[in-house]
C-alpha cells in the first residue's frame, strides 16, 4: 500500500475534520495576532478568510454527524468544507498575483466608504481616512504575502477535506 493510499485510509471524515478545524483556528489566530501587530488587512484580505470562518460551524457539525449520523452526512459537510477551500485557494492566487501586478485588482478594493453628511465632516473623513489596498503586501514573510502563503495553507486543507469525504472504510 502506497503512502498516499494509508493516508485516504488514515483520513476518515473524524479525523480529517479535526485536523480542518485545527488549521483553521491557528490561521485565523495568525491572522488576527498580524492585524493586531498593525498590519492592516484589505478588502480581498478579509474576504480570504470567509473559508476559515465557516470552517468553524461546518467542521463542528461535520464531528457531531461523523459520531452520530450515518457516515454520508459527514462527508457530505467535508465536501463542502473541501469546495470553500479551493474557492479560497483560488481568491488567494488572484491576490498574490493583483499584489505582484500580474493583473489589475478590483476597482472596489478602496476600503470602506461613509458619505459624509457636511463638507466639515467629508474634509474630517479625508484626513482620518487611510485606504488599504490591495495590489500592496501589507506583509512579506520567506518573499510571500499573506495572500501568498494562503494558497498552499488553503490548497491543504481543502486537500484534507476532500481525502476526508472520499475516505474509503477502515476494514
Amino acid at each position: 500500500m502506497t503512502s498516499f493510499a494509508r493516508l485516504r485510509v488514515a483520513l476518515q471524515p473524524l479525523a480529517a475534520t479535526t485536523i480542518v478545524l485545527a488549521a483553521s483556528v491557528v490561521s485565523l489566530a495568525s491572522a488576527w495576532t498580524i492585524q493586531a501587530l498593525g498590519f492592516q488587512p484589505c478588502e480581498l484580505c478579509l474576504l480570504q478568510r470567509y473559508p476559515f470562518y465557516a470552517a468553524l460551524p461546518l467542521g463542528a457539525a461535520a464531528i457531531f454527524l461523523a459520531r452520530n449520523a450515518p457516515p454520508l452526512a459527514a462527508r457530505i459537510v467535508l465536501g463542502l468544507i473541501a469546495a470553500g477551500f479551493v474557492a479560497g485557494a483560488v481568491l488567494a492566487a488572484y491576490h498574490a498575483g493583483v499584489e505582484w501586478k500580474i493583473w489589475p485588482g478590483p476597482a472596489g478594493c478602496t476600503g470602506a466608504f461613509a458619505a459624509p453628511t457636511s463638507m466639515a465632516a467629508f474634509r474630517a473623513q479625508l484626513e482620518s481616512v487611510h485606504v488599504v489596498r490591495c495590489d500592496e503586501a501589507a506583509l512579506r514573510i520567506l518573499g510571500l504575502s499573506m495572500a501568498g502563503w494562503n494558497v498552499p495553507v488553503s490548497g491543504a486543507i481543502a486537500l484534507i477535506a476532500a481525502l476526508g469525504a472520499t475516505a474509503p472504510k477502515k476494514a
